[in-house]
């Protein structure tokens, strides 16, 4: 499979503002623009100006969460945005999170691997044009058909941290997206999605990588940790690292961060952890680093930059560029 070289968007200038610099990531060579959905914009808007602005590159949302939308505008959105970008948009979706599904959106977040394979499942017959009547986990549909019919069906990739996700990535979509791991984690995970596959094709593994280019490496670790703390608590995450054997090395965090104390929750995430979850130093020590995780099974890379240490987020664009 072709690796492909993304960048996550948008930044932080405002949406109607973005069309120079998605062409500037066209032409330093990126080949994707990938999408999410947590507390910024949704995952469709940014894409569907990107469709417009940049209609050489592919583009992709890593994730959506299958709770929080109902099933009929979930395949009215992501139609649509297929029928925009025909032949080169890619349409993650994941359980999410317990805190953004339960505690921002006020959703139980009952079963997440039924969820999310139902959502999947739901999501090819309705992209195929057929009536769904169908009583799924959690969700009826009753009767219906979607109108627009894309002409080119998108691809549909799972986002995934443990086996049951991964193989499900594998056997019933066209790949998985994966977060917050290291490159030799990938080593792991990515065998696992490969094998799961029913058809013998090779599916996509799309990583999302946190960059910050800077040798400022106390400063980065220090900001980092606080990204780190925030995603590493939620019990999704904290399950997915001790699967991988990290276990050990955040013990501590997890202790500090349960008995209230995020002050000291922080100064328990150990340098090594940091450094090997968030991709830091010089621009060519980042490429390299990056080059691991392709290495390792990935094959295509969701560069989200990390603006610590003073990191001015379109330079570092600049920076990473693959030409």
């Amino acid at each position: 499979m072709e690796q492909r070289y993304g960048m996550t968007i948008p930044f932080g200038a405002q949406l109607s503002d973005h069309k120079e610099l998605y062409e500037e990531l066209r032409d330093l060579g990126y080949t994707d623009l990938w999408s999410s959905e947590a507390d910024g914009t949704d995952a469709f808007t940014p894409l569907a100006l990107a469709a417009a602005w940049v209609p050489e590159m592919r583009l992709g949302c890593a994730i959506v969460p299958a709770y929080t939308r109902g099933p009929a505008l979930m395949a009215q959105s992501v139609a649509s945005l297929a029928e925009a970008a025909p032949g080169r948009f890619a349409f993650g979706i994941g359980s999410s999170s317990n805190v953004i599904v339960e505690r921002w959106n006020g959703i139980p977040f009952d079963e997440p691997y039924k969820r999310t394979r139902d959502t999947v499942r739901f999501l090819k017959t309705a992209l195929s044009g057929e009536k769904v009547k169908e009583s799924y986990t959690g969700f009826e549909v009753s009767g219906f058909k979607l109108a627009r019919r894309p002409k080119v069906q998108p691809q549909i990739l799972v986002a995934a941290l443990r086996e049951g996700m991964l193989k499900l990535a594998g056997r019933e979509a066209d790949g998985a997206i994966i977060n917050w791991l290291s490159a030799d984690d990938v080593k792991t995970v990515a065998p696992i999605v490969q094998k799961a596959s029913t058809d013998g094709s090779e599916k996509e593994i799309c990583a999302r990588i946190f960059v910050c280019p800077s040798t400022d490496a106390d400063t980065v670790r220090a900001q980092a940790r606080f990204a780190i703390a925030a995603y590493l608590n939620v019990p999704v995450y904290a399950a997915f690292h001790e699967w991988v054997g990290r276990g050990d090395r955040l013990t501590g965090m997890w202790d500090a961060w349960k008995s209230g104390d995020r002050g000291k929750a922080l100064e328990e995430i150990p340098d090594s952890v940091v450094d090997e979850l968030i991709v830091h130093g010089s621009p060519e020590a980042c490429k390299e680093h990056i080059g691991r995780y392709l290495e390792n099974g990935v094959t295509t890379a969701a560069l989200a930059v990390m603006p610590f240490a003073g990191v001015d987020p379109r330079q570092a664009v600049r920076d990473l560029a693959p030409s």
